[in-house]
């Protein structure tokens, strides 16, 4: 009996999932109307997460540059050095 129990839950909560997706894809319309009419169509600042993640990308195309000039001065060391 509990399995049945079990098997309703799961069900439940897939229609409940379902229903919450098919009322925000039918109130989308609705909802950007409303940001048009009051002003709330701008885009939202950026969240300190995205600000980290930003700064993060730039740090890791900074990093990987002086890399590349790293292993280019290293390349260019070895080969002086198996020159002489």
């Amino acid at each position: 009996m509990n399995k049945h129990f079990e098997d309703a839950t799961y069900y439940m909560k897939r229609a409940g999932e379902t229903a919450k997706k098919g009322v925000s894809e039918e109130l989308e319309p609705v909802q950007e109307r409303f940001k048009q009419l009051t002003g709330q169509e701008e885009e939202p600042e950026p969240s300190r997460l995205e600000e980290i993640k930003a700064d993060l990308q730039e740090l890791q195309g900074k990093a990987e540059g002086e890399a590349k000039e790293a292993i280019a001065e290293a390349r260019g060391k070895i080969d002086a050095y198996r020159d002489r």
